[in-house]
């Protein structure tokens, strides 16, 4: 008999409820969606460099408040790609009164009828602060869509709408600096199981959660649809691999650092992006992110 070609795996059936991971998706984990590195950066390592990152952040905020500066930080991607573990690295020694976190909940009826960037903007910074956005206005783009939470014209709507909005941002003098965390899907599936053996983690997953494997390439072609329109000059979209956590960790912040103009900026303790996990949005969609995703 002719040789077969090994079938692949129908991965919109897993369940990450499992007693076990599955050896298969365990082994295929890191190198998924194209991830360069065979091994993940050693916890010594990474300590280092964190914490010099994260003096250098005190002392950017400390700029943004004598300049009386305004910074957006949008952070968004897959379900399981990391942003929480990066804010928390981002904000752990910034003062909160000057560094706040966005996270919304769902929409009430009265935000509901409201222009739908208008319960986003009311939570732009004042001078001297910087805004967190964990997950932000592009919901329209990826969650809502893919669920059928809004519809074709308003996803269609927004994406006419949302290049505009920032530009108008950034014409005001807010520096805003957009970050999508990508990960593969054996990363997601391996993630999300961890999260729901994990006690003290569960409450993070949602019912969305439980369907994201199910919906990996509608939030495909969703993000790719998402990130070719709306990256302009203004407010480009960068893009990390995040496959290793501390990678990626050190990533989104040292391209915070290396963004927001200030005076003093340490670029030695900043170092240089990591070119084979940072990516420009054009790279990414022509495959350098996640290869036949």
């Amino acid at each position: 008999m002719p040789d077969r070609k090994p079938r692949k795996p129908d991965w919109r059936k897993f369940d990450f409820k499992l007693d076990d991971l599955p050896k298969e998706i365990d082994d295929r984990a890191l190198a998924s969606g194209g991830f360069p590195y065979a091994e993940k950066m050693k916890v010594k390592t990474y300590e280092k460099e964190l914490r010099a990152l994260q003096v250098e952040l005190v002392h950017m905020l400390a700029c943004v408040k004598t300049s009386g500066a305004r910074v957006v930080i949008v952070l968004e991607g897959r379900d399981a790609a990391g942003k929480g573990g990066a804010i928390n690295r981002l904000t752990a020694h910034l003062n909160p009164r000057s560094a706040h976190v966005v996270a919304l909940s769902k929409p009430t009826e009265t935000e509901a009828g409201q222009w739908y960037f208008q319960r986003y903007l009311s939570h732009m910074p004042t001078a001297g602060q910087i805004a967190i956005f964990d997950r932000s206005w592009y919901n329209r783009a990826g969650v809502e869509p893919v669920f059928g939470f809004c519809t074709h014209d308003q996803t269609a709507r927004f994406l006419e709408e949302a290049p505009h909005v920032e530009a108008m941002l950034a014409r005001d003098g807010i520096c805003l600096i957009k970050i999508f965390l990508a990960i593969g899907r054996e990363m997601q599936m391996k993630r999300l199981h961890a999260r729901w053996r994990d006690p003290l983690a569960r409450w993070k997953l949602t019912e969305i959660d439980f369907k994201a494997i199910a919906k990996w390439d509608d939030y495909s072609r969703a993000y790719d649809a998402m990130l070719e329109v709306t990256d302009r000059a203004e407010a480009p979209w960068t893009i990390i691999r995040a496959n290793d956590k501390r990678r990626a960790r050190l990533e989104v912040i040292r391209h915070i650092l290396l963004s927001v103009d200030y005076e003093g900026k340490d670029r030695k303790a900043i170092g240089s992006a990591d070119d084979r996990i940072v990516l420009d949005a054009q790279a990414y969609l022509r495959g350098g992110g996640e290869p036949g995703r």
